[in-house]
């Protein structure tokens, strides 16, 4: 298992798709961004170097389900295809795994990993080795996630601009879901402001202290609010709300509840 010969791969894996593509190169960015932020949390983390190396070859083929997503159907949305099962499907259904991974040992915690790391709710894994990794990616792609809110184009991953989407009103679902501490459910979505509010409502499901010491060193939850200019006032209020909320979930009840010390040993 070695990333770097991976990572050769997935170059030429990328080949079969248009890197002047905005989207296309947006994923390709965001892909290698979430293996850098997979490396700062095993870092944090004091894992081990199998696992982290593991960690890091999960964070470069989480997503490579997107790419055939956006030749096909040059959307994101998870209406036109559901990535992840694709994703699992070329790797193992169609043996591309050996050509990033020669041996099958980590089979097992990889197809897991991937298949699960978009899911609303991780659940049912029952083995600890398995569902750290689960996690891992779940916590690193939420990372890169609050990079991509900040530096790319709106009109690329959102189709309106700023002052389209603060002018939006927040529906009350999705804004009694978040100040519930709970993750915005797609199907809810409704506005673009919605679609807002769920991408910092994301945090509510970020599960490693290492994780939680990122978002607040790097300001995400201000960033992320404060890129957009609410013009409509209502919105503007309940955005200010949703800041002060979250920022004493993401301070305090997340360090208590999921500490990355009391991690199994080999982890560490």
């Amino acid at each position: 298992m070695n990333y770097n010969n991976a990572k050769q791969k997935f170059e030429t894996y990328l080949e079969s798709y248009d890197r002047s593509n905005d989207k296309v190169r947006l994923k390709i960015i965001h892909t290698y961004g979430v293996v850098h932020d997979m490396s700062e949390i095993c870092h944090r983390m004091h894992l081990t170097e199998e696992d982290t190396e593991l960690a890091r070859i999960i964070a470069l083929l989480h997503d490579i389900g997107r790419f055939e997503q956006l030749k096909r159907f040059d959307s994101f949305e998870p209406t036109t295809m559901d990535h992840a099962a694709y994703g699992v499907q070329v790797l193992f259904e169609e043996g591309m795994i050996r050509q990033f991974v020669p041996e099958d040992t980590w089979d097992d915690i990889i197809r897991t990993a991937i298949a699960r790391h978009s899911d609303f709710h991780l659940e049912g894994i029952t083995d600890n080795r398995t569902q750290l990794h689960a996690r891992l990616i779940r916590d690193a792609d939420k990372l890169d996630n609050c990079r991509v809110k900040l530096q790319d184009d709106l009109l690329v991953f959102m189709g309106a601009s700023g002052k389209e989407i603060g002018a939006q009103e927040i529906t009350p679902v999705v804004y009694d879901t978040v100040l519930k501490d709970q993750c915005i459910y797609s199907p809810d979505r409704v506005t673009k402001m919605d679609y807002w509010v769920s991408y910092v409502a994301y945090f509510c499901d970020i599960y490693f202290r290492a994780s939680f010491d990122i978002i607040e060193e790097h300001d995400y939850l201000n960033k992320i609010i404060d890129r957009i200019p609410y013009s409509n006032p209502d919105t503007k209020q309940k955005m200010e709300n949703i800041r002060t909320h979250l920022a004493k979930y993401i301070h305090d009840a997340p360090g208590v509840r999921h500490n990355y010390n009391s991690l199994p040993s080999y982890t560490m």
